[in-house]
C-alpha cells in the first residue's frame, strides 16, 4: 500500500467537498470554454458552486427530491453542473453512455427507473420519442442547449435562473440538505450489451475516500490544468478527471475530439490528462513522425540512450521541443481502462514526460493502484492507494492469481442483484476477475483479465493482451484480437488466431505494395517474424484482415465475446478469410 505523501483536505461527501473547495479556490478558473477563435468563457469555481446549488433547489421544486436522474451528452460543463446538482441534495445520479443506440438507451432508461434526463441536442429526439411511449417512469425532460423552457422541455439555463430566485426568496432546502454518505447516490452501469450490464450502486464515502487517496498521493493543485477527454458517465474520468479537479481547485478544458489532443495541449497549456493507452500511442506516433519529418530522429534516440539514468526533470530541458508539442507544461499522463504497453510507457519516461499507469474499476470508484512520483516501475500500475488493500488468490506455480481488494472505494453492491454482488463481494473482498502478480515490493502487476485467458492442451495460459501489444506495434496496425480457435473434435485442441485492423494507405506506403492480395501477404510476413520471437505454443496459426475497427466500450477497451461472435457469424456466412501464418 502506497504512504500518503502530500497534505490533503479532508471530506464526507461531495457537497462537503465542493464547499471546502470553494472556499479555498472559489476566485480560481474552473472551466475555460473556447467560444470563437482567440476568445474564451471563464467561470470560476464561486460560480460553479452558486450554478449548483440554483440548479438543486429548482430540481427540488419540480417534485425531484429522493429521485433518480440521468444525464447523457458530450463532455461539458453544464453536464458536470447537472451531476452535481443532483448528487449533491436532490437525489441519485445515473450518469448514461452517449454511445448508446436507441433501443439500449431506452432500455436503460426504464432499467434505471430515472424520472428526469438530462441532455444535449443530439438525444433531443430518442428522449421525446421515449417519453411520448411512456418508457419507464421518464417524466422531465431537460435540455442542456436551450435557452428558455420550449414545448415541455426544460432548459437547464431557465432552471439555473429559476433557482436563483428561489434562493433569493429563502428557500435554502438544497443548500441545507444533509447527504447520508454511505447509502447509494450513483448508479452506474458496467460496459456490456443492456441486458447483462450489472449496475454498479456507489456512495459518497466510495468517490470521497478516492478523491483523498489520489490528493494524498499525486502532486496535483489549483495551478493545474486538466484535459477532460474520456466519455464523463465512465467512472475513470468521473472521478480522476472531473470531481478530483474540482475538490484540487484546478482548471478543466475540454478536448475538441481525437484527432485534436496535441493541439489542445498546445492551446490550454494542459498539465493533468486521463487517457486510454490507445490515446498515448497515437500522440506518441504523432511525436515520432514529426521528429521524423524534422529529420532528428536519430539524434533523439541517442539523447533517450545518453540521459535514460537522469531525472524526469533534466529530460523535461533535453527534451524541451517534444514537450512543447504537448504545450510544455505536462507534469502527469494517467493511463488507466486497459492494458499499457511497457515499451510505450519507458519511451514517454525517456523523453520525461511523466506516464504512469492506474489501474481500477466501476466497482472501485475506480482506482485501486496507481503509479505516482514516490512508488514508481515500468509496467507495474504502482501500488495499492493508501485506504485499499489488494492481494492474490488461488495464486498458482509462478506467483499469479486473482487480484481481491478492500477498502472505503468498494462498491455498495450490484443494485437489485443479489446474486452477482455475493459472487463479487466475499467478505469485504471484491474479486476483481484480473489475473495479477505482486513483487516483494508491494507493486502490482496485470497479467490479463481472467475471463479472456485462452488455455491450451499442454495447460499453459495465453494472455490475448500480451501477443495484441506485439501486433499493434507493426507498421500499419491499427488494433487487433488474439482468439483460441478449436482445430479438432478434441475440444482442448486450442490453437492462437488473430484479427487484423490496418491502415491501407500506410501499408501501402511502408511496404511498397498495391493490391489486396500484397497486402495480406507483407502484414503476414511480420506476423511471422513476431512467431519467431515467441514461445511455439503462443504462435499465431491464421489470420484474418479487414479495414473495420473492432467492437469496443467507449473507453477503447475491446468487447471479446462481441467480436468472437462477430468472426463466427462471418465465417459461417463466407464473409471472412483466414490465412495461415505458419
Amino acid at each position: 500500500m502506497s504512504e500518503r505523501v502530500y497534505e490533503y483536505t479532508k471530506i464526507r461527501d461531495l457537497k462537503d467537498m465542493l464547499k471546502k473547495s470553494g472556499e479555498e479556490y472559489g476566485e480560481k478558473i474552473a472551466y475555460k470554454i473556447r467560444i470563437e477563435n482567440g476568445k474564451y468563457k471563464e467561470i470560476t469555481h464561486k460560480q460553479v458552486r452558486e450554478m449548483i446549488d440554483c440548479l438543486g433547489t429548482m430540481l427540488i421544486n419540480m417534485g425531484l427530491k429522493g429521485k433518480k436522474i440521468a444525464v447523457i451528452g458530450e463532455n461539458r460543463y453544464e453536464w458536470q453542473i447537472a451531476y452535481l446538482s443532483i448528487v449533491c441534495g436532490t437525489g441519485i445520479v445515473v450518469p448514461l453512455d452517449k454511445s448508446l443506440p436507441e433501443n439500449e438507451l431506452k432500455d436503460l432508461i426504464k432499467r434505471s427507473g430515472v424520472e428526469a434526463i438530462f441532455y444535449s441536442a443530439k438525444y433531443e429526439q430518442t428522449l421525446i420519442k421515449a417519453k411520448l411511449e411512456g418508457v419507464g417512469k421518464l417524466k422531465h425532460l431537460i435540455s442542456m442547449d436551450l435557452e428558455e423552457h420550449k414545448d415541455g422541455i426544460y432548459s437547464q439555463k431557465e432552471l439555473i435562473q429559476m433557482g436563483r430566485r428561489l434562493i433569493k426568496k429563502g428557500n435554502k432546502e438544497f443548500i441545507k440538505s444533509k447527504i447520508d454518505n454511505s447509502k447509494m447516490s450513483i448508479m452506474l452501469f458496467t460496459s456490456g450489451t443492456t441486458s447483462i450490464s450489472k449496475v454498479v450502486a456507489l456512495s459518497h464515502k466510495n468517490i470521497c475516500s478516492n478523491l483523498m487517496a489520489l490528493a494524498s498521493i499525486l502532486d496535483v493543485n489549483s495551478d493545474d490544468i486538466f484535459l477532460s477527454f474520456l466519455p464523463l458517465h465512465h467512472v475513470f474520468e468521473c472521478t480522476v478527471g472531473f470531481l478530483f479537479s474540482l475538490y484540487k481547485g484546478a482548471e478543466t478544458v475540454f478536448c475538441d475530439g481525437i484527432r485534436h489532443i496535441p493541439e489542445n495541449m498546445r492551446e490550454y497549456k494542459v498539465s493533468v490528462m486521463a487517457s486510454v493507452p490507445a490515446i498515448y500511442e497515437r500522440i506518441f506516433k504523432i511525436i515520432r513522425k514529426q521528429i521524423e519529418k524534422e529529420g532528428n530522429l536519430e539524434e533523439i534516440l541517442q539523447k533517450e540512450e545518453e540521459y535514460k539514468e537522469e531525472s524526469m526533470e533534466i529530460k523535461k530541458k533535453v527534451f524541451d521541443n517534444i514537450h512543447q508539442m504537448l504545450g510544455g507544461n505536462v507534469k502527469i499522463l494517467i493511463s488507466g481502462a486497459a492494458s499499457l504497453d511497457a515499451g510505450i510507457e519507458q519511451r514517454y519516461r525517456n523523453l520525461g514526460l511523466n506516464l504512469v499507469q492506474g489501474y481500477g474499476l466501476t466497482e472501485t470508484s475506480p482506482v485501486v493502484a496507481i503509479g505516482t512520483k514516490k512508488y514508481y516501475k515500468v509496467g507495474s500500475i504502482g501500488k495499492a492507494i493508501p485506504g485499499v488493500e489488494a492481494k492474490l488468490v488461488n495464486t498458482d506455480k509462478d506467483g499469479m492469481g486473482e487480484l481481491v481488494v478492500k477498502g472505503p472505494n468498494v462498491m455498495l453492491e450490484y443494485f437489485e442483484n443479489k446474486e452477482a454482488t455475493k459472487k463479487a463481494l466475499v467478505d469485504g473482498w471484491f474479486y476483481t476477475g484480473d489475473l495479477a502478480k505482486i513483487d516483494d515490493e508491494g507493486y502490482i502487476f496485470i497479467c490479463g483479465r481472467k475471463k479472456s485467458v485462452i488455455v491450451l492442451k499442454n495447460g499453459k495460459n495465453i494472455f490475448p493482451e500480451e501477443i495484441e501489444n506485439l501486433l499493434n506495434k507493426i507498421e500499419g496496425v491499427e488494433e487487433s484480437f488474439i482468439f483460441g480457435k478449436q482445430m479438432s473434435e478434441d475440444k482442448e485442441d486450442i490453437k492462437i488466431f488473430a484479427k487484423i485492423v490496418y491502415n491501407e494507405e500506410i501499408v501501402k506506403d511502408a511496404y511498397k505494395v498495391e493490391t489486396t492480395e500484397e497486402i495480406y501477404s507483407a502484414l503476414n510476413q511480420k506476423v511471422k517474424e513476431i512467431n519467431q520471437t515467441m514461445p511455439k505454443y503462443k504462435a499465431i496459426r491464421g489470420t484474418i484482415f479487414t479495414q473495420t475497427p473492432l467492437i469496443k466500450t467507449t473507453t477503447n477497451k475491446i468487447k471479446r465475446e462481441k467480436n468472437l461472435e462477430q468472426i463466427i457469424n462471418e465465417q459461417s456466412a463466407g464473409r471472412e478469410e483466414m490465412l495461415a501464418s505458419i
